[in-house]
């Protein structure tokens, strides 16, 4: 078994089937805490910017009645749009910057604006972008990443993600080879590279260094097959259960685990799994099964909670 000692187990209110600050569907801020801390899992990250408290002083007091700790924050933007998204962008990115330095956490997720609602699937604009679109990303990303780093002490890592600009390995790769290296990093899902038929361990080792942060993702192939063949937006194919447990799913997690073992670095691999909408009593029992899938690869920490909330 590879040693994994160096990947530093986490889990996000995707998991909990939360997509949006706040949602009639979704579980409150203070049931998750609670059932993050239940299932064992010590880091988690905000979730949808809003969702969880954003006084500092409130959310150190709650992450510590539940010995958690904050990795990372995650908010999306369409940079590709030009100087008026990327001035958006920081004043957005810049909120979330400041509380996650205020409880420590270093590491920011940059999620490219979706070409589909969230909600309905509708497509909201095209799917490929231009030469000037394309460089209005490149360089809105590099200028971004220079403010929060410069600004906060906070590190931007870009995340591909399915109905996006940024989604196939190809351009993943592209992407990469455009950005600045010193500024602008991976948050590699290996869920959305596999949704979009990429080779996680192959992006691994052609940009190693580039690797500095992982969202832990499963996707169903059969599931993946009918989305790709009708189709579908992504919204609807999480609907149908695209995203799956991780015994259930690809990649395979033990030689994909053991590729970052490699880097032998510190990192950060959270758990998502799409789950919007839900009922608000399945999502523990996945995460508990999820977590002991990976207590059983050798990756951690996972505790026995004994607090008492």
């Amino acid at each position: 078994m590879a040693d994994l000692s160096r990947l530093r187990l986490g889990t996000a209110p995707d998991s909990w089937g939360v997509w949006f600050p706040s949602d009639p569907h979704q579980v409150t801020w203070d049931v998750y805490l609670d059932e993050v801390a239940r299932v064992g899992y010590r880091y988690t990250e905000l979730g949808p910017q809003g969702f969880l408290p954003q006084d500092p002083e409130q959310l150190k007091d709650e992450l510590a009645a539940r010995e958690l700790t904050v990795c990372g924050g995650t908010v999306f933007a369409g940079l590709h749009r030009g100087s008026e998204a990327l001035a958006e962008a920081k004043e957005a990115f810049g909120r979330e910057a400041a509380l996650l330095s205020a409880v420590g956490a270093e590491y920011l997720v940059h999620l490219p604006e979706q070409y589909t609602d969230m909600h309905s699937g509708v497509a909201t604009e095209g799917a490929d972008l231009d030469l000037e679109q394309w460089k209005n990303l490149v360089t809105g990303t590099d200028e971004l990443a220079r403010y929060l780093l410069e600004r906060f002490g906070v590190k931007l890592v870009f995340h591909p993600h399915v109905d996006t600009h940024v989604d196939t390995q190809e351009r993943i790769e592209r992407f990469l080879t455009d950005t600045d290296p010193g500024l602008v990093n991976l948050c590699l899902d290996t869920g959305h590279i596999a949704y979009c038929e990429g080779d996680n361990i192959e992006i691994i080792e052609r940009f190693p260094e580039r690797i500095t942060y992982v969202h832990l993702k499963s996707v169903d192939p059969a599931v993946r097959a009918r989305a790709l063949a009708e189709d579908l937006p992504l919204s609807e194919a999480v609907k149908l259960g695209v995203m799956c447990e991780p015994a259930y799913g690809v990649p395979d997690m033990p030689p994909l685990l053991g590729a970052l073992a490699g880097l032998d670095r510190d990192i950060y691999a959270v758990i998502e799994q799409d789950l919007y909408p839900v009922e608000p009593d399945v999502p523990l029992p996945i995460a508990a099964r999820t977590a002991g899938y990976y207590a059983a690869c050798g990756l951690g920490p996972v505790r026995h909670w004994t607090g008492s909330r």
